[in-house]
Protein backbone atom coordinates (compact mmCIF):
# COMPACT_ATOMS: atom_id res chain seq x y z
CA UNK A 1 0.00 0.00 0.00
CA UNK A 2 1.27 3.65 -1.13
CA UNK A 3 1.62 6.15 1.49
CA UNK A 4 3.20 8.51 -0.73
CA UNK A 5 0.51 10.46 -2.95
CA UNK A 6 2.56 11.33 -5.85
CA UNK A 7 -0.61 13.78 -7.21
CA UNK A 8 1.15 16.11 -5.07
CA UNK A 9 3.92 18.17 -6.56
CA UNK A 10 5.90 21.38 -7.20
CA UNK A 11 7.96 22.81 -9.57
CA UNK A 12 10.83 25.31 -9.61
CA UNK A 13 12.13 26.87 -12.51
CA UNK A 14 15.61 28.37 -12.87
CA UNK A 15 17.60 29.87 -15.82
CA UNK A 16 21.45 29.22 -14.88
CA UNK A 17 24.55 30.88 -16.56
CA UNK A 18 26.32 27.87 -17.09
CA UNK A 19 25.74 24.75 -19.87
CA UNK A 20 23.81 22.12 -19.89
CA UNK A 21 27.17 20.14 -19.37
CA UNK A 22 27.61 22.18 -16.10
CA UNK A 23 24.49 21.58 -14.86
CA UNK A 24 24.54 18.02 -15.53
CA UNK A 25 27.82 17.64 -14.11
CA UNK A 26 26.51 19.58 -10.88
CA UNK A 27 23.70 16.75 -10.31
CA UNK A 28 25.79 13.64 -10.91
CA UNK A 29 29.52 14.48 -9.83
CA UNK A 30 30.07 13.32 -6.41
CA UNK A 31 32.52 16.39 -5.65
CA UNK A 32 30.06 18.92 -6.94
CA UNK A 33 27.10 17.01 -4.95
CA UNK A 34 29.58 18.05 -1.70
CA UNK A 35 29.46 21.45 -2.69
CA UNK A 36 25.70 22.49 -3.51
CA UNK A 37 22.88 19.77 -2.41
CA UNK A 38 21.70 21.24 0.87
CA UNK A 39 20.36 24.54 1.83
CA UNK A 40 21.98 27.51 3.35
CA UNK A 41 23.72 26.85 7.00
CA UNK A 42 23.78 23.47 6.11
CA UNK A 43 27.12 21.11 4.55
CA UNK A 44 27.46 17.65 2.81
CA UNK A 45 30.62 16.46 3.52
CA UNK A 46 32.46 14.81 0.37
CA UNK A 47 33.36 11.35 2.07
CA UNK A 48 29.53 11.18 2.56
CA UNK A 49 28.39 11.56 -0.72
CA UNK A 50 28.25 7.98 -2.68
CA UNK A 51 26.41 8.00 -6.64
CA UNK A 52 26.12 5.29 -8.80
CA UNK A 53 24.58 7.46 -11.81
CA UNK A 54 22.74 4.84 -14.22
CA UNK A 55 19.02 3.25 -14.18
CA UNK A 56 18.83 1.34 -10.80
CA UNK A 57 21.35 2.84 -9.40
CA UNK A 58 21.89 4.20 -5.69
CA UNK A 59 22.92 7.40 -4.15
CA UNK A 60 23.29 8.54 -0.58
CA UNK A 61 24.01 11.97 0.70
CA UNK A 62 24.25 13.53 4.40
CA UNK A 63 23.24 17.35 5.05
CA UNK A 64 25.11 18.32 8.32
CA UNK A 65 23.34 21.72 10.22
CA UNK A 66 26.36 23.96 10.62
CA UNK A 67 24.95 25.42 14.05
CA UNK A 68 23.34 22.22 15.49
CA UNK A 69 25.46 19.57 14.00
CA UNK A 70 22.44 17.60 13.20
CA UNK A 71 22.46 14.87 10.35
CA UNK A 72 19.97 14.16 7.94
CA UNK A 73 21.16 10.99 5.41
CA UNK A 74 18.60 11.01 2.26
CA UNK A 75 18.97 7.98 -0.33
CA UNK A 76 16.93 7.18 -3.58
CA UNK A 77 17.17 5.10 -6.74
CA UNK A 78 17.80 6.56 -10.66
CA UNK A 79 14.91 6.00 -12.44
CA UNK A 80 15.72 7.42 -15.52
CA UNK A 81 19.37 9.13 -16.90
CA UNK A 82 19.21 10.63 -20.06
CA UNK A 83 22.33 12.45 -19.94
CA UNK A 84 22.60 16.45 -20.20
CA UNK A 85 18.75 16.39 -20.54
CA UNK A 86 16.70 14.47 -18.11
CA UNK A 87 17.63 12.74 -14.84
CA UNK A 88 14.84 11.50 -12.50
CA UNK A 89 15.59 9.58 -8.78
CA UNK A 90 13.42 8.71 -5.54
CA UNK A 91 14.05 10.62 -2.86
CA UNK A 92 13.95 9.77 1.09
CA UNK A 93 15.08 7.86 3.87
CA UNK A 94 18.02 5.46 3.31
CA UNK A 95 15.91 1.91 2.82
CA UNK A 96 12.98 3.68 1.84
CA UNK A 97 10.74 1.36 -1.22
CA UNK A 98 11.62 2.87 -4.25
CA UNK A 99 7.87 2.70 -5.25
CA UNK A 100 6.61 4.12 -2.21
CA UNK A 101 8.72 7.53 -2.53
CA UNK A 102 8.91 10.87 -3.50
CA UNK A 103 10.16 10.98 -7.41
CA UNK A 104 12.59 14.17 -8.74
CA UNK A 105 12.69 15.03 -12.42
CA UNK A 106 15.34 17.35 -13.18
CA UNK A 107 14.95 18.74 -16.49
CA UNK A 108 17.37 20.60 -18.72
CA UNK A 109 17.17 22.45 -21.74
CA UNK A 110 19.28 24.61 -23.53
CA UNK A 111 19.00 28.69 -23.16
CA UNK A 112 20.77 31.12 -25.28
CA UNK A 113 24.42 30.53 -22.95
CA UNK A 114 22.59 29.21 -20.38
CA UNK A 115 20.65 26.38 -19.19
CA UNK A 116 16.34 26.35 -18.72
CA UNK A 117 16.29 23.71 -15.73
CA UNK A 118 13.03 22.87 -14.65
CA UNK A 119 13.17 20.88 -10.56
CA UNK A 120 9.81 18.72 -10.20
CA UNK A 121 9.09 17.00 -6.51
CA UNK A 122 6.49 14.96 -6.98
CA UNK A 123 5.12 13.34 -3.51
CA UNK A 124 5.18 16.50 -1.47
CA UNK A 125 2.80 19.69 -2.19
CA UNK A 126 5.05 22.57 -1.28
CA UNK A 127 4.75 25.92 -1.63
CA UNK A 128 7.07 28.91 -1.15
CA UNK A 129 7.63 30.26 2.32
CA UNK A 130 6.74 26.52 3.77
CA UNK A 131 9.94 26.56 6.25
CA UNK A 132 9.92 22.81 4.91
CA UNK A 133 10.64 21.00 1.48
CA UNK A 134 10.15 23.50 -0.73
CA UNK A 135 12.04 26.65 0.87
CA UNK A 136 14.65 23.58 1.40
CA UNK A 137 14.77 22.64 -2.18
CA UNK A 138 14.47 26.20 -3.06
CA UNK A 139 17.80 27.26 -1.17
CA UNK A 140 19.69 23.90 -2.35
CA UNK A 141 18.93 25.49 -5.90
CA UNK A 142 20.18 29.03 -4.96
CA UNK A 143 23.37 27.27 -3.87
CA UNK A 144 23.42 25.50 -7.24
CA UNK A 145 23.47 28.59 -9.18
CA UNK A 146 26.51 30.09 -6.90
CA UNK A 147 28.25 26.91 -7.60
CA UNK A 148 27.97 27.12 -10.64
CA UNK A 149 29.28 30.87 -11.10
Amino acid sequence: MSNTDLTQRFTITRTLDATPEQVWHAWTDPDAIADWWHPYNTSTPREEVDVDVRVGGHYTYTMVNDDTGERVVTAGVYKEVSPVQRLVFTWGEPGSDPEDTPVVTVTLEPSGSGTQMRFELRGFAGQPGDGFVYDGWAEALDVLEEHLT
